[in-house]
């Protein structure tokens, strides 16, 4: 039996505590960005950037959201559960969002950069 659901549910924890979050997360592992380039003679080249790994989203505000804490978290261990099966790993993370809450949609922006990441199937 295959299984071809590859996006949706989501299962978002920090240091194992689970919370609730709206699907649509981003990552980035933090990989060499490489940008091209030539020369005067047409010859190509790359140069490669650093790119600090993160994990992005929007918290579910529940009532019982500590959002002052939440925002203030650092050297946590952030894991990303995917309805495709992978697991994302961001260590030694920090919250760097701007901390933002809509209070309409009753949602709670974050983003949590870190040391490293790593996609586990």
């Amino acid at each position: 039996m295959s299984n071809s659901r590859v996006a949706g549910r989501i299962f978002f924890k920090v240091d194992g505590q689970q919370y609730s979050v709206k699907a649509g997360i981003t990552y980035n592992l933090g990989i060499a960005k490489r940008e091209s380039m030539s020369d005067a003679s047409h010859e190509h080249f790359y140069k490669e950037s650093a790119q600090v790994p993160y994990i992005a989203g929007e918290l579910i505000d529940k009532n019982n959201v500590d959002v002052a804490m939440f925002l203030a978290l650092d050297d946590v261990t952030i894991t990303a559960e995917l309805a495709n099966n992978k697991t994302i790993v961001l260590r030694d993370a920090w919250q760097t969002g701007e901390g933002e809450v809509n209070a309409e949609e009753g949602m709670l922006g974050f983003k949590f950069e870190g040391k490293s990441a790593e996609e586990v199937k």
